[in-house]
């Protein structure tokens, strides 16, 4: 169980530190975890699986069980988008744009929001 955590942790290039202060578990949690001494709670199990976007049931077991089909669904329509997307995140410098909304106030993403559709009005094909 700590292997998938520290997997979807490395891969973002984050730090217990890092987890611990967005997700609010503790670092010694998280470190008695990683030394199998400790489990986390179910509480610290689901704020850490809602900080990777993952479920309980695959920060647990590597897992997903539910049945439920998401064939055919995207985030990103365009696939140069998706690519685009993926590049930003993929980078250590940029990939902050994608952390931003954690703690941020709500005015701060909806003025981010009406950025964005402005960009898109002046360019409606991009």
């Amino acid at each position: 169980m700590y292997s998938i955590y520290a997997d979807l942790r490395d891969k973002r290039g984050l730090s217990d530190y890092a987890v611990a202060k967005s997700t609010g578990v503790g670092r010694s949690t998280l470190s008695e975890w990683g030394k199998g001494k400790h489990t986390p709670n179910l509480e610290n199990l689901i704020k850490i699986a809602d900080y990777f976007g993952v479920s309980v049931e695959y920060l647990t077991t590597g897992q997903e069980t539910d049945k439920v089909s998401t064939e055919g669904t995207r985030y990103y329509f365009d696939d140069e988008t998706a690519a685009k997307a993926q590049e930003l995140f993929d980078n250590p410098d940029l990939k902050m744009l994608f952390d931003a909304a954690r703690d941020s106030r709500p005015e701060d993403l909806q003025m981010a929001a009406d950025m964005l559709k402005r960009f898109k009005e002046t360019n409606p094909n991009g």
